[in-house]
């Protein structure tokens, strides 16, 4: 691995280095050109990159965005399944932030923190196809102040769906791939449509299903987009945009070191064996002998899957409202209805052991999740002289409630779908009601002082009150009530963009950030389930903040376009979950105070086109997050030695390429990606081995003809084979496991083939 690195590293100084051989001027792109894979962010105080739909549309299809997003600098993506969809799996981390302390939004809606249960979102792979997004715009070190987060503490993902087409025009693509994967997508465009006052608009259908690499079940989605743009004025317009999404997908089974090395990678659950799953839980129950090759009840479950009906709705308008002046309004809904199920051996259905009965010595657990989010946020932009001055609100209310249930099994024969809602439950064991009201306003000034020389200050005010309320509760002591407030009035940004010769640009900046409490029944203070830990966390706990230093440069010539930055960041009042039990128990986390958090680092990224068919991207980060403290206990005694430990899931040395080549109609793009070692335990005794994975990518897009808009594509996924762990933390990070008996880690898939046909009208 040390020799692959080593190797990457060189073929980056090699890109960044042939520079100096570059043209001067910038070519116009002629047909059959290789195209820039990133767009860096030209005139940026912060670390900023584009990516746009070309790039996206070059991996297989049903992709997550965020799959894509992994060659950036400074970015660890992994998941359990070859499209970065599988939500249990999904995690991205930045810069050391973990998934939950980034920000993330499409078209400016809040997608909270696109975790697993989100409380206030949801996954970009559940709010649009990803043949309908236009671009996705990476911020690593701070987002602008405008961004509509709660959760940012680092780095924002903007995601902006593609525009209709102002033509009458037609989309058809069909994918086929390993385990039975097949995935239809349709987009018609309407064109400008005069007699509606040139109303343009689309609507899509993206359906998905594709059996598991291993193990029994199913993942499979369906998706609806529909977006509208009406011209109102000269440079004005009202824009509308829906989206439906049914997203259906069985889990696979959380491992640990111990289970891969006794039972293979390829260990899952035991769908479809019933009988087996039955079997080692009625020796669970009654205190016989579990049958092979079980050494726990929890090395397998019957099954698990995460259900997800969500609809989004967004309508905007924008207007010149005089000389410089720029008025943008948003309004948006989003309601969803989801649960996420297993079949757990530890509560039997009702009338097992029943002489008679035919009752399972297993039951479905639930935990339902029901969102009703609602919210505006509105920009005003003001050109006046040398300044740029801009202010903003953004306000949302979420009702989000949260519920644990349970639903009987029969013994012969399972009676129930996994991947249907689950209704008639024999037991509720908690149901809380979340409110949570969110107010966020801003103002910045970016003033040119000279042509070459801009500075950008201003600040952001950020409140959060969530309030609890227990609907029901079986165990009296977990009822809970009141609310806990995060609130910062005055978090600045300021930043400077200087351009000493053209095609050369330096940047920095400092930016402060806070992360406010979740409001979930299953993370966060109210995870504790305890009022008392409720009242601590209201009265004494502050949340999160983080401190953001960013300095570095941009490069861009003829052949050539790179940067370079580095970044300091320290956090205070840090939080963290530690886990004390298999995850899928759903125990409560033990909500613990870290202390400080430092990271530092270095972000190099280029693309060299080498010829006008051939081009080079590479990128390398170095990243160092520690821990500055051990966990301590209200005695003083230490729980967690984390002092000068790395923070987990970063890992320190990151290094991705990717090499395109196209001539005339014949595309390919084979891309590269190491990833270091990486910790899931705060005291780092427990860590996965670094991986290096590559995808390829060929294609041909015909010309001419009734063959005209016809496109083929071919995608291979781990294309060596890589036998690796992907997912870390999937059930939660732990203080320590020397025993690797952790079940928080998931494999990755084997080699994939998928092959596209895409017809355009």
């Amino acid at each position: 691995m040390k020799r692959q690195l080593a190797l990457g590293v060189s073929a980056l100084a090699l890109c960044l280095a042939s520079t100096a051989f570059a043209a001067d001027e910038v070519p116009s792109a002629a047909e059959g050109e290789v195209e820039a894979l990133i767009i860096y962010g030209q005139g940026q105080s912060r670390q900023v990159q584009t990516v746009d739909e070309a790039q996206m549309a070059q991996a297989v299809a049903g992709v997550s965005p965020l799959k894509v997003v992994d060659l950036l600098p400074g970015v660890t993506f992994q998941s359990a399944d070859p499209f970065g969809a599988y939500e249990w799996s999904a995690r991205i981390t930045i810069r050391g932030f973990n998934q939950n302390q980034l920000g993330f939004t499409l078209d400016g809606v809040p997608l909270g923190d696109m975790s697993y249960g989100n409380h206030n979102g949801l996954h970009i792979s559940r709010a649009i196809a990803g043949e309908d997004l236009g671009r996705v715009e990476l911020s690593q070190g701070a987002g602008s102040l405008a961004v509509a987060s709660s959760s940012n503490l680092g780095g924002t993902l903007q995601f902006f769906s593609r525009d209709p087409s102002d033509v009458f025009a037609a989309q058809l693509n069909g994918t086929v791939g390993s385990d039975q994967m097949h995935r239809v997508f349709a987009r018609l465009e309407s064109g400008e449509l005069s007699a509606l006052g040139n109303l343009r608009g689309y609507v899509s259908i993206a359906d998905q299903q594709t059996d598991k690499w291993k193990g029994g079940g199913e993942q499979k989605q369906r998706q609806y987009d529909v977006k509208l743009v009406l011209p109102i004025a000269e440079d004005a317009a009202l824009t509308g945009f829906y989206s439906h999404s049914e997203r259906r997908e069985q889990d696979y089974q959380d491992l640990s070191l111990e289970m891969i090395d006794r039972l293979g990678r390829d260990w899952d659950n035991t769908q479809p064996d019933w009988d087996l799953a039955v079997a080692a839980a009625l020796a669970y129950n009654t205190g016989g002998a579990l049958p092979a090759p079980f050494a726990t009840i929890d090395d397998a479950y019957y099954a698990g899957a995460g259900i997800r009906d969500d609809d989004l709705f967004r309508l905007s308008f924008d207007t010149p409202l005089g000389e410089g002046l720029r008025l943008s309004l948003n309004a948006y809904n989003h309601t969803n209805e989801g649960q996420g199920l297993w079949y757990t051996p530890y509560v039997p259905s009702p009338g097992f052991g029943t002489v008679g009965s035919n009752a399972a010595p297993l039951s479905i657990r639930t935990t339902e999740y029901d969102i009703d989010r609602k919210g505006l946020f509105a920009n005003l932009t003001w050109e006046v002289g040398s300044h740029t001055v801009s202010a903003g609100v953004w306000y949302e209310n979420n009702a989000f409630n949260q519920a644990r249930r349970f639903y009987a099994e029969t013994y012969a024969a399972p009676s129930r779908d996994p991947l249907d809602f689950q209704s008639n439950p024999f037991f509720t064991q908690w149901e809380y009601a979340f409110d949570t009201t969110t107010t966020q306003a801003y103002l910045q000034d970016v003033w040119a002082i000279t042509e070459t020389l801009k500075v950008n200050f201003g600040f952001k005010a950020l409140d959060v009150d969530s309030r609890v309320s227990t609907l029901y509760v079986a165990d009296p002591a977990r009822a809970l009530s009141g609310d806990i407030n995060s609130r910062d009035t005055f978090l600045p940004q300021v930043g400077i963009v200087y351009e000493p010769m053209d095609g050369l640009e330096l940047f920095g900046g400092y930016t402060e950030n806070m992360s406010a409490f979740v409001a979930a029944a299953t993370s966060g203070p109210f995870a504790s389930q305890t009022q008392s830990v409720v009242d601590y966390v209201s009265g004494s706990l502050e949340p999160e903040t983080s401190k953001t230093f960013e300095l570095g440069l941009r490069y861009h010539n003829g052949r050539f376009q790179g940067v370079a930055a580095l970044y300091h960041v320290t956090f205070d009042n840090r939080l963290l979950n530690a886990s004390t039990a298999a995850p899928i128990l759903g125990l409560p986390a033990v909500l613990s105070n870290v202390g400080s958090v430092e990271t530092k680092g270095i972000e190099l990224g280029g693309q060299f086109e080498i010829t006008d068919n051939l081009s080079l991207y590479a990128s390398y980060t170095y990243n160092d997050s520690q821990y500055q403290d051990d966990v301590l206990s209200s005695t003083g005694v230490v729980e967690m030695a984390t002092a000068g430990k790395t923070v987990v899931n970063s890992p320190k040395n990151l290094f991705k390429a990717e090499l395109s080549y196209e001539q005339g109609g014949f595309f390919s793009a084979l891309s590269l990606s190491y990833t270091g070692e990486r910790f899931y335990s705060y005291e780092n005794v427990g860590q996965v081995d670094a991986t290096t994975v590559a995808d390829l990518t060929l294609g041909y897009r015909f010309e001419g003809g009734w063959m005209d808009g016809l496109e083929i594509q071919g995608n291979i996924t781990n294309l060596f084979d890589e036998d690796y762990i992907s997912t870390i933390g999937s059930g939660g990070f732990v203080a320590r496991d020397p025993a690797g008996t952790a079940q928080t880690v998931l494999t990755a898939p084997p080699r994939q083939f998928f092959f596209s046909v895409k017809k355009a009208f």
